[in-house]
């Protein structure tokens, strides 16, 4: 059963016998607010998508976890950076508290992206102060709410809780890339912050499923795991968070944004190791 929170988040409820597992799609929403005022062309700024993730991961729920997927761009706002990674020269006058922008905000794509890639200016203004605040209450905080309070359920019920964060890449690397442009990404890349989210038996379970797939898997290269990933791990307590980046060219047409002919493939071994994480899961848990 799906429902929509708060106009900014879907969120699917589990079918069947509940696991303590939730997948999330933070970066899959393809529904432009009205205010966004972005003068970069629809389709750079359609690229910067995840498009289609939150279908590749639609089985989630009929293996007993819950699915949550954003309904906003993230060039609009991204709930995967940190409130303090703010661009203060996005803003039309000063940011009334802290700020600390990042490497991301650096090259454009902080909170608020100020730039598309490959590098072209998303605004031909200044945001004020209210239109920031705007989007931080009307969907980020919506997002990490409605995480916080599915991951917070799980964990009050069986006592541990895998969260599985899920992203996609473009097949080469760009200018805004950790790596440089120009070098061609693996299949897919996990991050689990240098071990910090995860316990390694779990990162490692969801590689050798992969690789027995046949795909190339890199893990935190060149990839960590952002905000979402930090700030809801703990895997001394029993909470830990991966993130799962898949090449785009696996399943799409990077600058159509279309589905090609691999995305039935992909999504069909995405939902077996959907099974396979809900299953570890369900044992770890008894």
């Amino acid at each position: 059963m799906a429902k929509t929170v708060a106009g900014a988040v879907v969120l699917h409820d589990p079918l069947g016998q509940r696991v303590p597992v939730i997948f999330d799609s933070p970066h899959s929403g393809a529904e432009y607010p009205e205010d966004f005022g972005f003068v970069a062309p629809v389709n750079a700024v359609r690229r910067t998508e995840d498009a289609f993730v939150d279908e590749l991961y639609r089985e989630a729920p009929k293996n007993g976890a819950i699915f949550l997927a954003a309904l906003f761009p993230r060039s609009y706002i991204d709930p995967n950076r940190s409130l303090l990674d703010l661009d203060p020269g996005l803003l039309g006058e000063p940011w009334p508290g802290p700020l600390e922008p990042g490497e991301k905000t650096g090259l454009g794509s902080g909170l608020i992206w100020r730039t598309c890639p490959p590098d072209l200016p998303m605004y031909d203004r200044k945001l004020t102060v209210a239109e920031v605040r705007q989007r931080i209450e009307t969907y980020y905080k919506p997002y990490h709410a409605a995480l916080a309070e599915a991951l917070d359920s799980l964990y009050g019920r069986f006592g541990k809780v895998w969260h599985v964060n899920c992203h996609s890449m473009p097949s080469v690397s760009t200018a805004k890339s950790p790596e440089g442009p120009g070098v061609r990404r693996p299949h897919f890349v996990l991050g689990d912050r240098d071990g910090t989210t995860s316990a390694p038996e779990f990162t490692a379970l969801v590689r050798d499923a992969l690789v027995g797939f046949g795909y190339e898997v890199k893990v935190n290269d060149p990839y960590k795991g952002a905000e979402l990933v930090r700030a809801y791990s703990d895997p001394a307590a029993g909470r830990h968070s991966l993130q799962i980046e898949v090449n785009r060219a696996l399943y799409m047409d990077e600058d159509g944004v279309e589905k090609n002919s691999g995305f039935a493939r992909l999504q069909a071994d995405i939902s077996w190791l959907i099974a396979a994480i809900c299953d570890y899961a369900r044992n770890m848990a008894i």
